[in-house]
C-alpha cells in the first residue's frame, strides 16, 4: 500500500454544520410526532391501562398501549428457546423503570407530551431483583414466570484435560471479578420515522428511517415481530447517525413500535428520544460477574483455565444477546498458550435496562477478569507481571486455541517489547519509588489482549446445545457486500452495506478502490447511507465487531478487480494489446510499449460501443462482491468455533498517580501498541486508538449505570452518569503499532476500532492495584474513583464481602 494518507472526506460537512442526521431528514409529508409513556415501576403487574382521556385530547391522532401491541405484534424472535417473551412495550408486566407502556401520536411534541400525562396505568408492584448475583438466588423474584428461573441461558463447555491439569498444578490461582454496565452515550439519541402502509388485497409494508448502524440480523427480527416478510420492511439509515459503537443496535424495538403507532394514526410517525429517556431505557453493555481459576506449573506456565461468566442482560434477553457471552469464545484464552479450558456461560435477567452491544462487547468483560488473574498468577509465582505474561505468550502462527479460535498472524513478543520501550519502564519505576517515598500512591499496570475482528455470527449458536441445533439450520459467516459502478464519464461509485458511526469508512473505501483501479481519489465517490431495498446487504452486514477493515475492504477489492478486468478488456480494443498486459495507473490504461488511453475513455467504450468489446466480455461496469471467508464456519458438534476471522493484538501499559489526601486518580502515562495487520490509513488508525482509549476511560473511572435496591435508576442524568471530557485526557499517550498482515484478507488488514476499549480498563485497574499494593488492597471491580478507593482503604475484609 502507498505511504500517503488522504484526508478524511467525512469531516468537512460535520465541522461546518452540514451533516445529515435523522433530525435533518423529513422524507414524508404529514408526519406526526410520538411520545412514549414509560413505566415508573421497576417490576409490576399491569392491572389496566386507560387511554381514553389521552385519546380525547385535542391534536392527538392515536394512542396505543399493551392491547394494541398484543393484537398486532408477535414477540421478537430470540436467540435461545427461553420462554421470556419480549415485546416493544410491557404487556402483562413492566420489568424495568423506563419500559414503554403506551405511545401517544399527536400534531407536535408538546401536545403529545401533554396527552401522555393523561394515560392512566394501574400497577400492582412486585418484588425486585437487581444485579447478576442476586438474580441467581433461589428465592429471587421471577421476572418471567414461564421460564421458572431468571437464568435465560446456561451452558458449560470443557476442552482438554482441565481436571488433570488442576490436580497436577503447582499453583491454583483464583479470582472473582465484576465488570460494570456502561454505554457509548452517542451525541444523537435514538430517532425513528416509521410509516405503515396497508394495501387492500395486498401485503402490508413498513418503511422506516432510523439512526441505526445495522441492518444485520435486526431486520428479520423486526419483520418477525411485525408479521411481515423481510422484503416488506424497508429501512433507511442516513449517512450521519450521531455515534453509536453498538448502543444503537437497541433501537429496533422502537422501529417496530413506531410502525404500529403509524398504523393506528394512519400517518407517518416521528419519534426522537431525549437524553433522560436514553439514559433510562435505551441500551447498555452487559455487566458481568465472573470467577476465574488458573492451573499454573512451577515455571509459571498456565496449563488450564476455568471461567464462570454471568452476564446481567437486564429485563429481557434482547437480541442480539447473548452475543456478549459468546463473541470472544474463540479467544477466551487471550494471547496465552492455555491447552485446557472449562467455561460456564450464563445470562440472567434482572429489573434493569436491557443490554446489547457496546464497543468491545464481550472483550471488555473477558479481559478484565483474565488480565487481573494474570497479575494474581504473578503474585502467586513470585514473577514480575510482564515476565509471567511473556512466559505464556503464543509465539507461532496460525495458532488454534482450545476453544476453536484460529489466530491468523501476530508477533506478540515484539508488540510487548515495543510497549515496554515506549513506556520507558525504568523512568516509571523511578517515579513510583519517588512517589512512595513522599507517601503518595503510584502504580504501573499491564493489559495484553487479542482483538477479534470480522465476527462469525455462528458463535450465537453456542447458546443452544449441539443436540438441539436443527440440522441444516446452522449459522455462520462474516459476509459483507459492496457494489461498484462506473458511469459514462469514468467516475466510480462505491456503495457500502456497512453504515459508519464516524470511523471514516468512505475515506478508506475510496482510497482502496482508487488504488485498485489506478485512479486519483477524487474520481471515486462513496455512498454510505443505507436503504435495504437498494443497498446490497445480508444478515451479517453492518458496522459492528470491527468488520470494516477485514471484510468490507476485502469486498471492495473483489468488486474493483472485476471492474478493472472489464476496463482492461475495453482498453485492449483501443491499444491493440492483450488485456492481461495492460496496467491501470494514474487514471490511464497503459500498454507495455508506453501507449495509453484514459480510464474514462475505456469506460466509455463499454457504455457507448459495447459491440466492439472482445468476444465473451460483458458490457457491464456494475459489479457486486460478497466477501465470505471460509474460515468462519458454524460451531462444531463438540462446541468449538472460530468466532472471528481475524485476531489483532494490543499491548498496553498504564501508569497512574493517586493523591494520598483526596484519593483522586491521575493517569500519568499510557503506552499503547496495536497490531491491526496492514495499516490502511494511519490517521484513522490513530483516531480509533485515541477514541477507544477515551471510551474505555469512561468505563474505567466514571461511567456506570447504577440502581437502588428498590430498582429505581440512580444514574439517569449527566449529573450522576459521568462521562470523560477533553479535560480528562491530558495524560502522556505514546501510541505505536507493529504490522503482522493477515493471510486471510486481500490487503492483510484486521480491525482496530475496539482494541483499547478492551485493554485499557484492566490495564488501568492493574495500575491502581499496583499503586495500592502496599496497603493490601485488591481491585476486583470497576469503575475506580476516589469514593471507591476510600471504601477499599477504610472497610474491613468482612465489610468488603458484604459490600460486594
Amino acid at each position: 500500500m502507498p505511504d500517503w494518507t488522504p484526508s478524511r472526506i467525512e469531516d468537512a460537512p460535520l465541522v461546518s454544520g452540514n451533516g445529515r442526521f435523522l433530525d435533518d431528514v423529513d422524507p414524508l409529508p404529514g408526519t406526526l410526532t410520538a411520545t412514549v409513556v414509560r413505566s415508573t415501576q421497576p417490576h409490576a403487574r399491569i392491572r389496566s391501562v386507560d387511554l381514553s382521556r389521552a385519546r380525547a385530547h385535542p391534536g392527538v391522532a392515536a394512542v396505543i398501549g399493551p392491547d394494541e401491541v398484543l393484537a398486532a405484534l408477535r414477540p421478537f424472535p430470540l436467540s435461545t428457546g427461553a420462554p421470556m417473551h419480549y415485546f416493544p412495550t410491557g404487556t402483562d408486566k413492566v420489568r424495568f423503570v423506563g419500559e414503554p407502556v403506551a405511545v401517544v401520536v399527536a400534531s407536535d411534541r408538546y401536545t403529545a407530551e401533554d396527552a401522555a400525562e393523561l394515560v392512566a396505568i394501574d400497577y400492582e408492584p412486585l418484588d425486585v431483583v437487581i444485579g447478576a448475583r442476586a438474580a441467581l438466588a433461589e428465592d429471587a423474584p421471577l421476572l418471567h414466570e414461564a421460564a421458572g428461573s431468571n437464568v435465560a441461558t446456561d451452558r458449560t463447555f470443557s476442552f482438554g484435560g482441565v481436571d488433570e491439569a488442576f490436580e497436577k498444578a503447582a499453583h491454583v490461582v483464583e479470582g472473582e471479578y465484576d465488570f460494570p454496565r456502561y454505554s457509548s452515550v452517542p451525541m444523537e439519541c435514538y430517532s425513528v420515522i416509521a410509516h405503515w402502509r396497508s394495501h387492500e388485497g395486498g401485503a402490508d409494508q413498513v418503511e422506516a428511517w432510523a439512526n441505526f448502524h445495522g441492518p444485520f440480523t435486526m431486520v428479520p427480527v423486526m419483520a418477525g415481530a411485525l408479521g411481515i416478510p423481510t422484503s416488506a420492511l424497508r429501512l433507511h439509515v442516513p449517512a450521519d447517525i450521531g455515534g453509536s459503537f453498538g448502543i444503537k443496535a437497541g433501537i429496533y424495538p422502537y422501529v417496530v413500535l413506531m410502525a404500529l403507532a403509524s398504523k393506528h394514526s394512519g400517518t407517518p410517525v416521528r419519534w426522537t428520544e431525549d437524553r433522560v429517556e436514553h439514559l433510562l431505557a435505551s441500551s447498555s453493555g452487559a455487566d458481568r460477574a465472573m470467577r476465574f481459576a488458573a492451573a499454573v506449573d512451577a515455571d509459571g506456565a498456565i496449563t488450564a483455565l476455568k471461567t464462570d461468566l454471568v452476564d446481567n442482560v437486564g429485563a429481557y434477553l434482547r437480541p442480539p444477546e447473548p452475543s456478549t457471552l459468546y463473541r470472544c469464545f474463540g479467544n477466551i484464552t487471550g494471547p496465552y498458550r492455555i491447552p485446557a479450558v472449562e467455561i460456564r456461560a450464563r445470562a440472567v435477567v434482572t429489573n434493569e435496562m436491557p443490554t446489547g452491544l457496546n464497543r468491545g462487547f464481550g472483550g471488555q468483560q473477558l479481559y478484565f477478569g483474565l488480565e487481573r488473574l494474570m497479575d494474581a498468577v504473578a503474585g502467586a509465582t513470585g514473577l514480575d507481571v510482564l515476565e509471567v505474561r511473556r512466559r505464556n505468550l503464543i509465539a507461532g502462527f496460525p495458532h488454534e486455541t482450545a476453544t476453536g479460535g484460529v489466530y491468523d498472524s501476530g508477533d506478540y513478543a515484539a508488540a510487548v517489547d515495543l510497549a515496554v520501550k515506549n513506556a520507558d519502564m525504568d523512568e516509571l519505576r523511578g517515579r513510583q519509588e519517588a512517589a512512595r517515598a513522599d507517601g503518595a500512591f503510584y502504580g504501573i499496570g499491564v493489559g495484553l489482549v487479542v482483538d477479534p475482528s470480522g465476527t462469525n455470527i455462528g458463535y450465537v449458536g453456542l447458546a443452544t446445545p449441539a443436540e438441539d441445533r436443527k440440522p441444516g439450520r446452522d449459522k455462520s459467516g462474516s459476509t459483507e457486500h459492496v457494489r461498484i459502478s462506473v458511469d459514462v464519464q469514468g467516475i466510480v461509485t462505491v456503495m457500502l452495506g456497512s453504515v459508519p458511526q464516524g470511523q471514516g469508512h468512505a475515506t478508506v473505501a475510496r482510497q482502496v478502490a482508487a488504488q485498485r483501479l489506478g485512479l486519483p481519489v477524487d474520481k471515486v465517490r462513496v455512498v454510505v447511507d443505507m436503504d435495504t431495498s437498494t443497498t446490497p446487504w445480508t444478515v451479517t452486514s453492518g458496522s459492528y465487531s470491527s468488520r470494516f477493515a477485514p471484510l468490507v475492504t476485502s469486498a471492495v477489492v473483489q468488486a474493483a478487480d472485476r471492474i478493472a478486468t472489464t476496463i482492461r478488456a475495453a482498453a485492449s480494443t483501443m491499444l491493440d494489446a492483450s488485456p492481461e498486459d495492460l496496467e491501470l495507473v494514474d487514471g490511464t490504461v497503459r500498454a507495455p510499449d508506453g501507449t495509453s488511453v484514459q480510464f474514462r475513455h475505456a469506460a466509455g467504450v463499454v457504455h457507448w460501443d459495447p459491440t466492439s468489446l472482445p468476444e465473451g466480455t460483458s458490457a457491464r461496469l456494475y459489479e457486486e462482491a460478497a466477501f465470505t471467508p471460509r474460515e468462519t464456519r458454524a460451531a462444531t458438534q463438540d462446541d468449538k468455533i472460530n468466532s472471528s476471522l481475524c485476531y489483532g493484538f494490543v499491548a498496553e501499559i498504564v501508569a497512574v498517580r493517586i493523591d494520598p489526601d483526596t484519593l483522586e486518580i491521575s493517569i500519568d502515562r499510557v503506552s499503547s501498541v496495536h497490531d491491526a495487520g496492514t495499516v490502511l490509513n494511519q490517521q484513522l488508525l490513530d483516531g480509533q486508538v485515541h477514541g477507544a482509549l477515551v471510551h474505555a476511560l469512561g468505563g474505567a473511572m466514571y461511567e456506570e449505570f447504577t440502581y437502588a435496591p428498590s430498582g429505581q435508576p440512580t444514574s439517569g442524568t449527566f449529573l450522576d452518569y459521568l462521562c470523560p471530557t477533553s479535560a480528562e485526557i491530558g495524560y502522556d499517550l505514546r501510541a505505536d503499532h507493529v504490522v503482522s498482515p493477515s493471510p486471510l484478507t486481500p490487503l492483510g488488514a484486521k480491525g482496530c476500532g475496539e482494541g483499547s476499549s478492551m485493554s485499557f480498563p484492566v490495564a488501568f485497574a492493574n495500575a491502581v492495584a499496583d499503586a495500592l499494593a502496599p496497603r493490601g488492597v485488591d481491585i476486583t471491580s470497576l469503575p475506580l474513583h476516589g469514593e471507591v478507593l476510600h471504601q477499599l482503604l477504610t472497610t474491613t475484609p468482612e465489610e468488603k464481602t458484604a459490600w460486594r
